[in-house]
């Protein structure tokens, strides 16, 4: 069952210091993160040691325990067979790499490490804003990314109640830390994508079967995206100007004009869509000038549907090919 998709939906807040609650847009959220904003109970800030937080809806669908396996989960990854039946983290690993880590018994823990970390699955709205957030922090610009609609075995043991996000600096959980034995789920409130929605720590033996789709989605150049290369073309060409730095004059290059063009386009479309996406969105959607003024269009109207037309990206989901994962 697939809940309404909506990026811009209000987010609840409960203060720490003095338990008051209450409702607050993602415009609210940015501003606090500015100290801009207060608690209207006890006027403390994010600065406080015990800040107000976003929490859980209460009317979260996934807060039944019995509704999770039949609710439809979401991840993006670069691997287009995710989750993967068995991996090797060290086989990328040279032997200088090797050596500096302790040397091949150090390497073998750290791979069974690697391995006993738990999958994450989220609402859509999650799963499309960590592909943002891996293009911008995690250097992955470039990279083709694929879009899971994830389906749990219906006989799944969910945890009691829900954590707090148990994910490390680089975003790692145990899986054995959330799921002790005879749990095969653990909801937890996501912080960093879609704010106060609940995700899941879980292994693969929990998915029943994934669907996948690339994104963005390859679509016909039309309407907005043909006007736009128009006018990406239509700049003028780079041109070279000189600096002098010491004595010695150097040539310095300024931003192609289509690069100009694009990025004030960019801030355009980027300044409408839901605030905690704008920074993410803004280098995912970044002009390269080895593209054509088309093919960047045709990208950027790709990235922007998947937040605004989240219902055509289903669409496709709804059509593509059901894998069983076996256990």
């Amino acid at each position: 069952m697939d809940r309404p998709v909506n990026f811009d939906h209000d987010r609840q807040m409960l203060c720490q210091c003095c338990g008051h609650g209450w409702t607050v847009t993602l415009h609210w959220i940015e501003r606090w993160d500015e100290s801009k904003e207060a608690c209207p109970g006890c006027g403390v800030t994010c600065e406080a040691e015990d800040a107000p937080r976003v929490t859980v809806d209460p009317d979260d669908a996934a807060l039944i325990d019995e509704a999770v396996p039949t609710l439809f989960w979401y991840h993006t990854s670069t691997h287009d067979d995710w989750p993967r039946r068995s991996i090797d983290p060290a086989a990328r690993l040279t032997a200088t790499t090797r050596l500096m880590m302790g040397g091949n018994e150090r390497v073998a823990a750290w791979a069974e490490r690697q391995r006993a970390k738990a999958l994450h699955v989220g609402t859509y709205e999650a799963a499309i804003h960590n592909m943002f957030r891996r293009i911008d922090d995690q250097a992955d610009e470039g990279q083709q990314f694929y879009l899971y609609r994830v389906r749990l075995r219906p006989d799944v043991t969910v945890r009691p109640d829900w954590l707090i996000d148990p994910s490390n600096f680089v975003g790692d959980v145990e899986l054995a830390e959330v799921c002790p034995p005879g749990v095969d789920v653990a909801r937890y409130l996501n912080y960093h994508e879609d704010p106060g929605g609940l995700s899941l720590a879980l292994g693969r033996a929990a998915i029943a079967s994934t669907q996948r789709v690339a994104i963005p989605l390859g679509s016909a150049l039309e309407g907005w995206a043909i006007d736009t290369a128009a006018q990406i073309q239509a700049a003028t060409a780079p041109t070279a100007t000189s600096a002098v730095v010491s004595d010695r004059p150097q040539k310095r290059y300024e931003p192609s004009p289509q690069s100009k063009r694009a990025d004030r386009l960019t801030k355009a479309i980027a300044e409408s869509l839901p605030a905690n996406i704008r920074r993410h969105f803004w280098t995912a959607s970044a002009y390269d000038d080895e593209s054509t003024p088309a093919e960047w269009a045709q990208r950027m109207s790709g990235l922007v549907q998947l937040i605004s037309s989240p219902a055509a990206v289903l669409e496709e989901l709804d059509r593509a090919e059901i894998t069983s994962v076996a256990k």
